[in-house]
């Protein structure tokens, strides 16, 4: 792109990339001031103004998988994945400043009782699984290893029967659909809590950005159903229940705005799970619409990691599998640094 709002802009002077890996208070009133100088400054135009819609799109860039010590970090082949991803996120943003149009943060969004936390599952002992070790298969299920625990029937205003009938099915349809058993992890993204919330840093150059391009955000919630996992922002995991009632939905109307764009730019967290099935959901949509369409994706690789636990398993062959087929489809998969269109 040659020139819409002038690129490749200064990196203000507040940002400190020795923070980004730490949780702080944004001072918004601050930034705002600030952004709104720096837009008069570098002469910058509203959002609306945009001949090129931009929409950055960023997965689940929370502090729960982006913050060491916190739920899910991210570490990634380096133990600091998510660390580094983000320093150049955050920059990125401030480069493209005046060509973004619109930012768009996934929020993983999670209460306890849901399929995939410990408290959902129980063996003979009264035992929950121990989070990130345990996966549940249907075989699990008929031999009595794991069942849906009784006690959280009242809270979730279901029976009993339909849970257990409920849950037998979904483990049945991830092994049918080829996706990851269904895991255990660790509560994360906790709604209310602090490991919900947008990683300080990044949170503090999406409000500059809101205000010096007069471009609200666009907050997409997702995972809050008990009943299903949802890695992707596009869509759940399983739709139907056993008895082929819609327990959930796709998220068409994200699907059809990011199409509408002239280009989309994504990174997140993690490539191996939720920012690689969010790209492969829109693929499949893309490939059903005009393939051709694939070419306005752009993914950041160096501001995304895998999901690595060391000594215990490592997605990062998976990942990258993932991102060369995308790449043979049509996406542009690029650094930070290298983005033009």
């Amino acid at each position: 792109m040659a020139t819409q709002n002038q690129i490749h802009l200064p990196i203000p002077p507040y940002f400190n990339p020795d923070t980004v890996g730490q949780v702080w208070r944004v001072p918004y009133q601050q930034r705002a001031t600030e952004a709104r100088a720096w837009a008069k400054n570098y002469h910058l135009q509203p959002a609306s103004a945009d001949k090129k819609r931009i929409c950055l799109l960023l997965i689940d860039v929370q502090n729960t998988f982006c913050i060491p010590d916190f739920e899910l970090f991210v570490g990634g082949k380096s133990g600091k994945g998510a660390i580094a991803d983000n320093i150049r996120l955050c920059e990125f943003i401030y480069r493209n400043l005046g060509t973004i149009t619109t930012i768009v943060p996934t929020m993983d969004t999670h209460t306890a009782m849901q399929i995939f936390h410990p408290i959902f599952w129980i063996n003979q002992d009264g035992e929950h699984p121990v989070p990130a070790a345990t996966n549940i298969t249907p075989d699990d299920i008929e031999q009595g290893i794991w069942q849906v625990n009784p006690a959280i029937a009242f809270s979730l205003n279901y029976s009993y029967e339909f849970l257990a009938k409920h849950a037998y099915h979904y483990v049945q349809k991830l092994t049918q659909n080829g996706k990851y058993p269904l895991t255990v992890w660790s509560y994360h993204s906790m709604l209310g809590g602090i490991g919900h919330a947008l990683v300080s840093a990044v949170e503090e150059a999406i409000f500059f950005h809101c205000i010096a391009r007069n471009s609200q955000t666009q907050f997409e919630m997702k995972g809050d159903n008990p009943l299903t996992e949802n890695y992707s922002v596009l869509r759940p995991e399983v739709m139907e229940g056993f008895n082929h009632q819609l327990i959930a939905q796709k998220n068409s109307r994200l699907v059809q705005q990011l199409l509408e764009y002239d280009a989309v730019v994504i990174a997140g967290q993690a490539k191996s799970h939720c920012v690689a099935w969010t790209v492969d959901d829109l693929l499949t949509d893309i490939q059903q619409v005009n393939a051709s369409l694939a070419k306005k994706v752009y993914l950041l690789e160096d501001c995304t990691s895998p999901v690595v636990v060391p000594g215990v398993v490592d997605y990062s062959d998976t990942a990258d599998a993932a991102y060369t087929r995308f790449a043979e489809a049509g996406m542009n998969v690029l650094k930070s640094i290298d983005f033009e269109v």
